[in-house]
């Protein structure tokens, strides 16, 4: 079967979705890593905070597995916005059915007669006419209906390779034993491996590491960190290059630094510097394209902030200026940024960390959305 041609694209920096590997910087230790744990049996656990690339990565993966593999399948789901048993069954088996959709009709018609029982609507999009699924599941069946997703994807015969993002997520479902219901299901189906990750490091730490858990030791743990900052400039400036253009290494410096390396902010601005200029080598030209992200996402931020109270606005307002706050309930803190009690920061940065609004690094606490730090230093 002859390759696809891969997409080129006009502007090659990349911060939503996953291209080929001709926009995709470095990660070449991780992504063996990955690809080395599921060649040889092992399940991974990918954890990092959110916006570093871990999304990135395990599409890269699965691209390369493509590329070494043809009759494989590759799943992702980013399980993030359910909230219940029910929402995680329903999204498994959408994103089932829709891989089937994109194979072959003999393939497609087996998957759609296995899941009759979960009443599958197939409608064409109305903008992009490509077929969307939805998919029903009746509560008190969710539990069957896993066990059944899990012995119909052991049952094909292909490898099935099954990220799933947002892991620590089915901790806050109401269903007790949720855990424990995916392990039992998983140690049985061993033509497929999987991907787990998550960004809050200590529930995914929990999950994996605790004796007490019932993933513990189930899988190769793996952390993701920023970038190398060189290898990233080297990157960044090959398309400058491309364009008979340049930036300098003491802007991309600011750059990454400004966003500790997190890839998907530095991606955002990349992404404005390369449509607006062809020499990037002022601050003030890096100023503008990160305020014209910023500007983007206000009318959000706005309306985010709204549904907070005072104490907690006031609290979200001084991490930002901070950038970085070890211990918020200090009396040092407090009396610089004329807040409440330490009782009364306690409960708001609880709300705030519970929002990801706020986030707890080993270093200390700061705001979850870069940009959205910079425009609460900004009003």
């Amino acid at each position: 079967m002859a390759r696809k041609k891969k997409k080129v694209l006009e502007n090659p920096f990349v911060y939503q979705g996953y291209e080929n590997p001709n926009y995709f910087c470095d990660r070449t230790e991780e992504t063996e890593n990955v690809l080395s744990a599921l060649r040889n049996g092992r399940n991974i656990t990918l954890i990092s905070p959110r916006k570093i690339g871990k999304t990135g990565l395990i599409n890269h993966a699965f691209y390369c597995i493509k590329e070494q593999e043809s009759d494989v399948i590759c799943i992702y789901i980013d399980i993030f916005s359910t909230n219940t048993l029910q929402d995680f069954v329903e999204m498994i088996s959408k994103a089932v059915i829709e891989d089937a959709l994109s194979r072959e009709k003999s393939f497609m018609t087996k998957v759609l007669d296995f899941f009759k029982g979960l009443r599958p609507t197939i409608t064409p999009d109305l903008l992009t006419g490509m077929p969307t699924v939805s998919v029903s599941v009746v509560p008190v069946q969710a539990e069957y209906t896993l066990k059944s997703i899990f012995t119909h994807l052991e049952s094909l015969n292909k490898r099935v390779y099954l990220a799933i993002d947002e892991f620590q997520q089915i901790t806050e479902y109401p269903e007790k034993g949720t855990e424990a219901l995916l392990r039992s299901y998983i140690q049985f189906v061993h033509n497929v491996r999987f991907i787990f990750s998550g960004s809050k490091k200590h529930l995914m730490e929990e999950m994996f590491c605790s004796p007490q858990r019932p993933f513990y030791q189930s899988t190769q743990i793996m952390e993701l960190n920023p970038l190398h900052e060189e290898i990233y400039f080297d990157f960044a400036n090959r398309f400058f290059e491309a364009k008979k253009g340049s930036i300098t290494r003491e802007l991309f410096h600011s750059l990454y630094q400004r966003f500790d390396g997190y890839t998907w902010y530095i991606q955002a601005v990349m992404h404005r510097l390369y449509e607006q200029e062809k020499h990037v080598s002022t601050e003030s030209q890096l100023s503008d394209a990160i305020l014209f992200q910023i500007n983007t996402m206000s009318s959000y931020y706005q309306t985010l902030t709204t549904f907070l109270t005072d104490n907690q606005f006031s609290l979200l307002k001084a991490i930002a200026s901070a950038r970085i706050v070890p211990q918020p309930q200090s009396m040092d803190f407090i009396l610089r940024y004329s807040l409440p009690n330490a009782s009364s920061v306690k409960s708001a940065l609880e709300v705030l960390t519970k929002k990801d609004l706020v986030y707890h690094t080993s270093e200390g606490y700061i705001i979850y959305d870069r940009f959205m730090g910079l425009w609460l230093c900004r009003i």
